[in-house]
C-alpha cells in the first residue's frame, strides 16, 4: 500500500509539472528582398501571432528598431548559421504554454505605406520553454515603395500653355534603402516606366530616368485632353522586386 501511494504521489507531481506553463519567447523579423530589415524608419512591420486552429490572436505588435548592418547582410559571404540580424528591428513577444502549439506567423510590412503594404505569412510549431530567439523567425517582403510624387491629384495643366509635364515618383525599397545610379542598390538595373492613359484609353509608355538618389523623372509631352492617369511600374531585373502607384490629372487646350 504504502508502495502504491508514493507511486500515485510521482505520478501526480510529474503530472502537475508537465502541466505548469511555461514562458516562450518568440523573436520576428521582416527583410525586405534583397535589401535590409524593415524597422522604425518605415513605420516598422505589424507582426500578428495567431493560433492556428483557433485563429485567436496570441501577440501582437511592431517591429522596432533599425534596419541592420549593411555589410553583414548585403556584402559580407555568408556560411551556414552566420548571423546577420545583429541587433536589427524585431517583434518580441512571451507566449504562455503548456503544450507544444501550432501558430500562424503574419507580417504586414512597411505598415505606414499602405500605397506598397505586402503580407506575409508562415507557420511553426512553438514548444514550451523552447525559444525562437537569436535572429528569429524572419520574414521575408518582396517589392518597392512607390510614391507617386507629381502631378498632385486632379492637377490641371494646359496643352497651349504648359506644353509638358514632368512626372515624379520617389522609389526606395522596401527598408527605406536608397535606390541611385551605380549604388549599392543600383537604379541601371531597374526599369521604371511610365504607362499613360487618357480618359481611360491606352496612350503611350515611357522610360523614367534616375537622375538624384531616389528620384525618377520623364517630361511628357501633352498633346491630347481629357484626364490622364499615369501608371508608374518599377521592376528589378535580377531581384524580380516590383512596385507601383498612380498619378491622376487633367489636360485641357
Amino acid at each position: 500500500m504504502r508502495n502504491l501511494l508514493i507511486t500515485l504521489l510521482l505520478i501526480g507531481c510529474f503530472s502537475a509539472y508537465s502541466q505548469e506553463a511555461q514562458d516562450t519567447k518568440i523573436i520576428v523579423r521582416t527583410r525586405a528582398k534583397d535589401a535590409k530589415f524593415i524597422g522604425s524608419s518605415m513605420g516598422g512591420s505589424m507582426i500578428v501571432i495567431r493560433d492556428a486552429q483557433t485563429d485567436e490572436i496570441l501577440a501582437k505588435g511592431l517591429t522596432e528598431g533599425g534596419t541592420g548592418n549593411t555589410d553583414a547582410i548585403m556584402r559580407s559571404v555568408k556560411e551556414r548559421y552566420t548571423p546577420i540580424a545583429y541587433g536589427a528591428a524585431a517583434f518580441e513577444a512571451h507566449i504562455s504554454l503548456q503544450k507544444p502549439l501550432f501558430v500562424t506567423v503574419e507580417a504586414l510590412a512597411p505598415v505606414n505605406h499602405k500605397e506598397a503594404r505586402v503580407a506575409a505569412q508562415t507557420q511553426l510549431w512553438l514548444i514550451p520553454g523552447k525559444n525562437i530567439d537569436g535572429e528569429g523567425l524572419i520574414l521575408e517582403i518582396p517589392g518597392f515603395v512607390v510614391d507617386g510624387l507629381y502631378p498632385q491629384t486632379h492637377q490641371g495643366f494646359s496643352i497651349e500653355k504648359d506644353k509638358s509635364v514632368e512626372l515624379k515618383a520617389n522609389i526606395v525599397m522596401m527598408c527605406g534603402c536608397t535606390i541611385s545610379d551605380g549604388g549599392l542598390w543600383d537604379s541601371s538595373d531597374m526599369e521604371v516606366e511610365a504607362s499613360v492613359y487618357v480618359d481611360g484609353e491606352f496612350w503611350k509608355r515611357i522610360p523614367m530616368v534616375n537622375p538624384s538618389e531616389n528620384t525618377f523623372t520623364i517630361q511628357l509631352p501633352l498633346e491630347k485632353t481629357g484626364n490622364h492617369e499615369v501608371i508608374i511600374t518599377a521592376y528589378h531585373r535580377i531581384s524580380k522586386n516590383t512596385g507601383v502607384d498612380q498619378l491622376y490629372f487633367r489636360v485641357s487646350n
